[in-house]
């Protein structure tokens, strides 16, 4: 939905706030509005991130964790994972997911979360373990290691939809890292030290243009593994790596 289409609603039903347009809209029950009513229940989720952190201190947390993940989709390199507890007082202005964030932002508000959280934690599982396990449960063992290294331990977990077998409560968000102020800071933490290393890589091998990539495969990227070839650090079960790996045995 575009701006232009909301704005038209609001006008139809002659109201200002999102939540009176999404309560008139549920109430007409025609499965056609499913689409308008996933939209408008995003768009005021993302008006308040602190709703999830501020109902469980209601109920008598406080040291809430929020975790994510980057490094899903790249060719090359680890997935990383952080886990960060705010304070309470925690403000941020323009903290979000950090996939939305210029470099510039993301490095300043990296600096800037760590600094006010209570703990953080990272956790880091080698390319050589995604293949071993598959990416899906190398993600859940960065968050989990991610957790067990913040010095402060949380008594609540909050994740961006991933499930994970804690000893501790824990809920799945799905869009987390934009409706989750915790979720959003834990995003910028695992984004900016996995962009890092990629930095690093580039230097040893910058016919890859990793330190634009990060590992993502890229046009560039799959054409300089084709005249180069592969480094130790890249996923071999992944297909264009799992490829260029057969080709050449064949």
């Amino acid at each position: 939905m575009t701006k232009k289409e909301l704005n038209k609603l609001l006008e139809e039903y002659q109201v200002t706030e999102l939540e009176d347009l999404l309560k008139i809209i549920k109430e007409q029950n025609n499965p056609n509005n499913k689409s308008i009513i996933k939209y408008l229940e995003l768009q005021i989720s993302l008006k308040d991130t602190y709703q999830y952190e501020r109902e469980l201190r209601k109920k008598g947390y406080h040291l809430i964790g929020g975790v994510d993940e980057v490094g899903r989709g790249p060719l090359v390199g680890p997935v990383v994972a952080a886990c960060v507890i705010l304070p309470e007082e925690f403000h941020l202005e323009g903290l979000t997911d950090s996939k939305k964030l210029s470099e510039s932002k993301r490095e300043y508000f990296f600096e800037e979360i760590k600094k006010q959280a209570i703990s953080y934690g990272i956790g880091i599982v080698s390319e050589k373990r995604i293949d071993e396990i598959n990416i899906y449960e190398a993600t859940k063992e960065a968050m989990k290691e991610a957790i067990n290294n913040c010095k402060t331990k949380p008594d609540y977990v909050l994740t961006d939809a991933m499930k994970l077998e804690l000893d501790i409560p824990i809920t799945p968000i799905i869009k987390g890292d934009l409706k989750s102020i915790t979720i959003s800071a834990a995003s910028v933490i695992a984004k900016v030290t996995r962009d890092r290393m990629l930095l690093e890589l580039d230097k040893k091998y910058p016919m890859y243009d990793f330190k634009n990539n990060v590992g993502y495969p890229t046009k560039k990227h799959l054409e300089a593994i084709e005249k180069y070839g592969i480094i130790e650090e890249h996923r071999k079960s992944y297909g264009p790596v799992k490829d260029y790996l057969q080709k050449n045995v064949n």
